[in-house]
C-alpha cells in the first residue's frame, strides 16, 4: 500500500492554511480559551499588587528607621546617666554631712554643685521618680515594710534611694519603705475565722 492510499494518513493541509490553522484539536481550543490580552491584563494586575506592597514595605522600613534613629537620638546619654546616679548619691550623702554648717564655704560650693548637677539632669530630660503616695511596682523598689498605724497598706513611708526617668523610660526606680498593717490587725480576721 502507498502513502497516498492509506487511510490513517494525515489530512490533507490547504494551501492557504496559516500556522493558528496547523494546530488541531485540544490545543487549538485552549489557545482561543486564553486571550493574549487577558493574560496580559492579569500579569499587569499581578505586578501592580507587587509594586503596590513593595512601596508600602519601603514606607514603612523608612518610618521604623527614621522612629529607631530618633529613640537613638533621644536615649543616646542613657548609659552615661546611669552610671552617674551613684555619683549624685554619693555627692547628696556629702551634702547632708555638710548641712550641720550650712554657712561654711563647703557648704555653699556643693550647694552651687548641687543645682549645676539638677539643670544638667532636667536639661538632658532626667526627672526624679515621685516617692510620695502609693507604692508603684513600675516606679518604686521596696526595701522594706514596716508597720504603719495609720492602718493603710502600701503607702510609701520613706525613700532610701531616688529614683529617675530619663523622658519616658525608668533608669532606676525609687528604692521605699511601705507601710503594712499592723500585726494584731492582720492577725484579728484569722483569729475570728479560728474561734
Amino acid at each position: 500500500m502507498h502513502a497516498d492510499t492509506d487511510p490513517a494518513a494525515a489530512p490533507e493541509i490547504p494551501a492557504d492554511a496559516t500556522e493558528l490553522d496547523l494546530r488541531t484539536g485540544p490545543q487549538t481550543d485552549a489557545a482561543e480559551a486564553l486571550d493574549p490580552w487577558e493574560e496580559l491584563e492579569r500579569d499587569v494586575a499581578k505586578w501592580k499588587e507587587l509594586s503596590l506592597r513593595t512601596a508600602a514595605e519601603m514606607d514603612n522600613l523608612r518610618k521604623r528607621t527614621a522612629r529607631d534613629r530618633e529613640d537613638a537620638i533621644r536615649y543616646a546619654n542613657q548609659r552615661l546617666l546611669e552610671e552617674l546616679l551613684p555619683v549624685i548619691d554619693n555627692f547628696e550623702m556629702g551634702m547632708q554631712a555638710a548641712a550641720q554648717d550650712s554657712q561654711s564655704m563647703i557648704y555653699i560650693g556643693m550647694d552651687m554643685v548641687r543645682r549645676q548637677l539638677n539643670d544638667f539632669l532636667s536639661s538632658q530630660g532626667v526627672e526624679e521618680v515621685a516617692s510620695t503616695g502609693h507604692f508603684d511596682p513600675k516606679l518604686h523598689d521596696a526595701v522594706a515594710q514596716e508597720e504603719s498605724a495609720a492602718g493603710e497598706e502600701g503607702r510609701i513611708l520613706r525613700v532610701t534611694r531616688r529614683g529617675f526617668t530619663l523622658r519616658d523610660r525608668l533608669l532606676r526606680p525609687a528604692g521605699v519603705v511601705v507601710s503594712k498593717l499592723p500585726a494584731s490587725a492582720a492577725e484579728s480576721p484569722e483569729e475570728g475565722v479560728q474561734a
